[in-house]
Formats: structure tokens, sequence, C-alpha cells
């Protein structure tokens, strides 16, 4: 298997659509401050993930099992149900969300940083 197919290039590429799907749910999140009855949104990914990848361990772990379990591992938004900050029902804490928004981010830029340097380094063996 080469580096741009490997499970760790697949992992960040699936860690970039998580961090996208939970940046879309705290934009929502900061969009709706002012909906009466408005739930906050979120995305979950780490358990679905975690339990695919022991579940291919247990198996046997080759790594084509451990790609399997990384594809198979689902990105899930959920609403808030029980949470109500305000008197209209609306679920949305703006500065939680706010300090949410800053750490997806640097998230973010974490993955892109990884991706990046795993592209220099084949740069720096295809140029010799």
């Amino acid at each position: 298997m080469d580096m741009l197919t490997s499970n760790s290039m697949l992992m960040m590429e699936r860690s970039l659509q998580f961090l996208w799907t939970k940046q879309s749910c705290i934009l929502d999140n900061l969009s709706n401050v002012e909906t009466p009855g408005y739930k906050t949104k979120y995305a979950t990914f780490e358990e679905s993930l975690e339990n695919a990848i022991r579940s291919s361990v247990k198996k046997n772990g080759s790594t084509a099992q451990v790609r399997e379990a990384i594809l198979d591992a689902q990105i899930e938004t959920h609403e808030a149900d029980n949470e109500s900050t305000r008197m209209d029902d609306n679920g949305v804490n703006v500065t939680e969300q706010m300090v949410e928004m800053v750490r997806n981010g640097y998230q973010q830029q974490y993955v892109m940083k990884a991706i990046s340097s795993d592209f220099s380094v084949l740069m720096t063996a295809i140029r010799g």
C-alpha cells in the first residue's frame, strides 16, 4: 500500500470530514441562537470509529480490516434534547459554541499540517 492510500491518510481524510460536519453543526447553532425552541446540534465520530477498530482488531487486525473499519465508522449528527439555556427553550450556549468553533479550527489546522507534512515527504522522495 502506498502513502496516498495508506490507512493513516484515510484516517486524516475521515477526520477532516468529521471536523467539517462538526463545524457545520456549530455554525447552524450560532445562526439559530435567537430561534425559539431550537435544539443544539452536535456531531460524533470517535465512538463509532473506536468500536469499528476494536471489532476489526478482535477478528484479526489486518491492514485491510482496519481500513474497512475506518471506512465503516459513521459520522453522525444529533440534537441535544433536554438542553435549554433560555425561557424560549432555545438550547444554544453562545460561549460554548464559540469555544468549540475555535477548538475545531485548531484541530482542522493540525490535520491539514499532518497531511501537508506527508505530502512534503513524498515530494522530497520524488525530487531525490
